[in-house]
């Protein structure tokens, strides 16, 4: 098979395909007669074939995937005019923390954002495949302790943490806390499904988050 037919073979294949493709996927497109080097070769031309165009080829946490180009989103928005689901503040703040800290624990989220988390707000991060306990810290009570999920970066359409946006001052932490909800709208359930979680206990004496902005730099506690 030459290197068109290969590509289109490839092209059609994640076109057609409802999930990111892992390169291991691919090669049984072609009875494995293609090794994962090649297979990624064929990936970047077929990347730079489609560069210009309201859809691109990405390399996700999952594999590869097409999708529109973020400035297509105002266009597309008008075919499903409904309203996209917003995400509270506390939801975007806890799932960022998990994301910059991770590996952490409820108590590590609670001094962080100096308030009680919500339990079911923790449910719902998990529901939605964005985080997940990957252990237990070895103190008293064994806590859990939570990370983000390969299906977390799928979602914002990034292949490693690496990638996250830098997180040094308050400014950038708004910034990052916006670019999150952007990218997450419609991703999932409707928006009513934070209106438990909206509101939260805040402790006596406790900062509250809408008060002050937290901060996600630093070594862990």
């Amino acid at each position: 098979m030459n290197t068109a037919d290969a590509k289109r073979v490839l092209e059609t294949a994640l076109i057609c395909s409802q999930q990111p493709l892992p390169l291991r996927e691919m090669g049984v497109l072609f009875d494995d007669s293609l090794d994962a080097p090649s297979i990624e070769a064929l990936l970047l031309e077929l990347q730079q074939d489609w560069d210009g165009r309201g859809v691109e080829l990405v390399k996700v946490a999952t594999g590869w995937r097409f999708q529109s180009r973020p400035e297509m989103r105002p266009f597309l928005d008008r075919l499903h005019p409904e309203k996209p689901p917003r995400y509270t503040r506390a939801t975007l703040e806890t799932l960022a923390i998990v994301a910059y800290r991770q590996p952490v624990t409820r108590g590590d989220i609670e001094n962080i954002r100096g308030v009680t988390v919500n339990s079911l707000l923790i449910k719902q991060l998990e529901d939605r495949g964005w985080i997940e306990v990957i252990g237990h810290r070895e103190t008293v009570g064994r806590p859990a302790l939570f990370a983000t999920t390969r299906h977390f970066l799928d979602d914002l359409g990034l292949a490693s943490l690496d990638q996250l946006p830098l997180m040094e001052t308050a400014a950038q932490q708004s910034d990052a806390l916006d670019m999150l909800e952007l990218q997450l709208q419609g991703r999932d359930e409707p928006a009513q499904t934070d209106a438990a979680v909206a509101t939260e206990p805040n402790p006596a004496g406790a900062a509250g988050v809408d008060d002050e902005p937290i901060s996600l730099t630093g070594t862990q506690a």
